[in-house]
């Protein structure tokens, strides 16, 4: 990336305090931190500790559980120790609505395992009870030292402070629309519930809030308005985006906006998983769009053309897609060996067009031969020619290479 593309993108995030959950640092200068959450039934603890190490394994960096009934309050401290068995550290974040003043008195043990809160203002309770549950809530967070996100959502909107604000803006002379009324609405309930917990005893390195609409542009203007009103930790996620293409798409474009103009410290992609598909997926995504805009390294990309008239065969995106799966199944184990591998970039291309340019970019590229080229695939490591493939076994052949660089360029120096 050349330094005028470096020198016109924000690095720095827009909260100036920085809120640690566990071992795990959000905020200020941080790293954008990428979060899931499971959709076990947190009452399962087997199921549910699989699922938490499964999200841990593929680079989740915070996981939320399901907090809404004895059960599941009971269960997080099981969860916990069953994953600290496995030498799985990932911190657990707690979703409570409507209980969670309840299930935290009835359940110490889940409040102390638990590493941060998600607080709901829009329906942590109701009428002259609301007061007196959240501040519950957060008596909690302060006597077991935990951070809370304080997360409004258009879905459960406080319905109490929206009709004052509705009455409000009848009284404007100039009124706003529904949708700007909705969305400061948004914004009052998760700011002003920020400074009750402040009043509370709360500091502000212990409190992350969040905005969350399921309409792109929504997003954006609600994010950009509190940035500019608030130096708390940011966690931005588009709730309900859906599924399959459209839900990455619609985060992936909403989010992207966001982190380019330096807001945000954590995310989450709310993906909506395909009839059997793993969970993993929304990890997946949000390190993908970290990474593919610079903002993270987390696995080696693969860059691999299209495909067009010249590539009738299938066999360059059967190696693309083997390639990046291999990296994929690879990068825990790499992680704890080789420093820096997550930055190494492969191409795979499908004809002389650009394969030999688009290899020459990568730190390792290959360039198939397209419909009636010689059937030779030239390597390239580091921009420099190395070899050329041929026969039926390029695609183990190039893996073989892969492996090796790895081990060549990223060892990790032994301690002296």
């Amino acid at each position: 990336m050349s330094e005028n593309l470096l020198a016109a993108r924000p690095m720095s995030r827009r909260s100036s305090v920085a809120v640690r959950i566990g071992a795990i640092r959000v905020g200020d200068a941080a790293p954008v931190v990428v979060q899931s959450m499971t959709n076990t039934d947190t009452a399962d603890v087997i199921g549910t500790t699989k699922q938490v190490a499964e999200l841990a394994r593929v680079g989740s960096e915070l996981v939320r559980l399901t907090v809404n009934t004895a059960e599941a309050a009971a269960a997080v401290p099981k969860i916990r120790e069953r994953l600290d068995m496995m030498g799985v550290s990932v911190p657990l974040i707690g979703d409570f609505h409507y209980n969670g003043h309840q299930l935290l008195s009835a359940e110490p043990a889940c409040a102390e395992a638990l590493a941060k809160y998600r607080i709901n203002p829009g329906n942590v309770g109701f009428g002259r009870k609301r007061d007196t549950q959240f501040s519950t809530i957060i008596e909690f967070a302060l006597k077991y030292k935990k951070p809370v996100r304080i997360g409004a959502n258009w879905g459960s909107l406080d319905q109490d402070l929206l009709a004052r604000m509705m009455d409000e803006n009848h009284l404007r002379t100039e009124p706003w629309d529904a949708g700007r009324v909705m969305r400061e609405a948004l914004i009052r309930s998760a700011l002003d519930s920020a400074a009750r917990a402040e009043e509370l005893g709360m500091q502000r390195d212990q409190i992350i809030l969040s905005c969350k609409v399921s309409g792109v542009q929504e997003l954006i203007a609600v994010y950009r308005d509190l940035a500019a009103r608030c130096d708390y930790a940011l966690h931005l996620g588009l709730t309900e985006a859906g599924m399959g293409s459209k839900g990455i798409v619609a985060s992936s474009a909403a989010l992207a906006v966001l982190l380019q103009e330096g807001i945000g410290d954590t995310i989450r992609i709310s993906l909506t998983p395909e009839p059997n598909e793993s969970r993993t997926r929304e990890v997946i995504v949000a390190q993908e769009l970290l990474q593919t805009i610079g903002l993270r390294a987390f696995t080696p990309l693969v860059t691999a053309c299209p495909g067009c008239g010249r590539t009738t065969s299938v066999f360059f995106q059967e190696l693309a897609q083997s390639i990046q799966s291999h990296v994929r199944e690879k990068m825990p184990e790499w992680r704890l060996q080789y420093d820096g591998v997550e930055n190494l970039t492969l191409a795979v291309m499908g004809c002389i067009v650009n394969g030999p340019g688009e290899s020459k970019h990568a730190n390792i590229g290959i360039s198939l031969p397209g419909t009636g080229e010689a059937p030779a695939a030239p390597v390239f490591i580091d921009g420099v020619k190395a070899m050329t493939l041929r026969g039926e076994h390029i695609a183990q052949e190039f893996v073989g290479v892969v492996e090796d660089y790895i081990a060549r360029k990223f060892a990790r120096a032994s301690a002296s």
